[in-house]
Order: C-alpha cells, then structure tokens, then sequence
C-alpha cells in the first residue's frame, strides 16, 4: 500500500504561480515513480507531469515552458511548479505513485484544488 497526500493548491489570479508538493508513504515505496494528473469539471483525468520509470520527465504540452516536476533524492516527495497560470489551469490535481516493478499498479492521493481567476 502506498498513501499519498498532497498540498498546495488554492485560488490563484492568471498570470500567478503555485506549488504543490505530494508526499508518500508505503513499505514498498522504493518501486514507484510519481506524477500529477490533473481533472477539470467535465473533462478526463489527464497526465500533466511525471518521472518516468527510467527517470527522465515527461510534460503534457499545455504546460511544458510553465510546469516543473521536481523531487527529493529519497524520491518519497513530488513537487510541482506552476506558473504564468491561466484559466485552462482549472482542475483537481492529484497526485499519482506509478509501480515500476511488476503488475502494472497505481495510487492516487485526494486531490488538491487549483482554482485561477480572471
């Protein structure tokens, strides 16, 4: 099992930037690699960021230039940087611990609101 929390999201004027972190934690945590998907009201979860399980960073292209994936060395933290944010930034985002060892398994934190204003 692997628990995630993330942190970070509030209401934020276009233009302006946040950060959201993720925290896990699990016995087997060592085989994972996280990334933040992101939900806006009556759209599909969609990849924004993530470590692949090779190591390098992969960016939906709507964010790339703006968003940066970042994590700790003991790889148990995820952080995201947002900035020149805009109205299409509008979502839940969630963050995502992926298994890279085995049956292809995934675990998702609660979510955390990004909410840009006009």
């Amino acid at each position: 099992q692997v628990q995630l929390v993330e942190s970070g999201g509030a209401l934020v004027q276009a233009g302006g930037s946040l950060k959201l972190s993720c925290v896990a934690s699990g016995s087997t945590f060592s085989i994972y690699t996280m990334g933040w998907y992101r939900q806006a009201p009556g759209k599909q979860r969609e990849l924004v960021a993530r470590f692949t399980c090779g190591g390098k960073t992969d960016y939906a292209d709507s964010v790339k230039d703006r968003f940066t994936i970042s994590r700790n060395p003991a790889k148990n933290f995820v952080f995201m940087q947002m900035n020149s944010l805009n109205l299409e930034d509008t979502a839940v985002y969630y963050c995502n611990a992926h298994r890279c060892n085995g049956p292809s398994l995934d675990y998702w934190g609660q979510g955390t609101q990004v909410t840009v204003s006009s």
